[in-house]
């Protein structure tokens, strides 16, 4: 994995201009912060101005975990062409099938987990994410939530993220899926994307994507993208160096 910034390596980041491209991000972790209270994440104003004068430049995409009800709100009005939620589930045509297993699946696991302190299940309705950032115990808790998914009577896919684990129904589509699909749909010729995550690993392991650049924030000795930022902050290098591309692709 190397430093996109060193050694010239943003140098790939040209191919976006040669022709179709789109631009896709990840949400918390990548263009915001994480934060304690999930609650009140949001990007830091210079990001969110330097975001919104890029959806005004290239077609962009946010694929995130959150459900869209959440996460479309977070955006503070970026004309993002393509915004996915629940890990790439939302939308789906296939959302009803998901929502009755993850109500099956929650009903069980706030029974499991009820006696557990400082964890938190959300429902996201296609998905449910089990936080256990709180915990006084974290490995405890991990143990013991991963221990509830196994015993659930649905099938589900483990999800691990940053002091969270994301159950989501077996067979829906993944962050992976909804790239390739709007590549598609976009016709696009080159994508990048950015993200910071074990659930962005659907992304970067994906092989059948032509002209994909993988983009993690901070580096990952078994993480399967390309190149990495070093920490959240550099996204706002990363979107300034977009726009300064996208400035020069438009000529004068």
């Amino acid at each position: 994995m190397k430093h996109l910034f060193h050694n010239n390596h943003s140098e790939i980041l040209r191919a976006l201009t040669k022709g179709r491209a789109l631009l896709a991000f990840d949400f918390d972790g990548t263009l915001a912060p994480i934060v304690k209270d999930r609650g009140s994440a949001k990007m830091r104003p210079e990001t969110a101005a330097s975001f919104k004068a890029l959806c005004r430049k290239f077609p962009c995409a946010v694929i995130s975990g959150r459900g869209l009800s959440d996460l479309k709100p977070r955006l503070q009005g970026a004309r993002v062409k393509y915004v996915i939620g629940n890990h790439g589930i939302e939308p789906s045509p296939e959302q009803t099938r998901y929502r009755r297993d993850m109500r099956e699946a929650l009903g069980t696991l706030k029974r499991a987990l009820a006696d557990l302190v400082g964890v938190d299940i959300e429902d996201k309705k296609y998905s449910l994410a089990i936080h256990y950032r709180r915990s006084p115990n974290k490995r405890s808790a991990r143990q013991q939530i991963k221990k509830a998914i196994e015993a659930l009577p649905v099938d589900v896919r483990l999800v691990t993220g940053k002091l969270v684990l994301n159950v989501v129904p077996e067979g829906a589509p993944h962050k992976g899926d909804a790239l390739k699909a709007l590549c598609k749909a976009e016709r696009a010729r080159a994508c990048l994307y950015v993200g910071d995550d074990v659930t962005d690993e659907d992304v970067f392991r994906l092989t059948d994507l032509p002209g994909l650049i993988k983009l993690r924030i901070g580096a990952s000795r078994s993480g399967a993208a390309d190149y990495y930022l070093r920490d959240q902050r550099a996204i706002d290098a990363l979107l300034a160096k977009l726009l300064d591309l996208g400035d020069k692709a438009a000529g004068p």
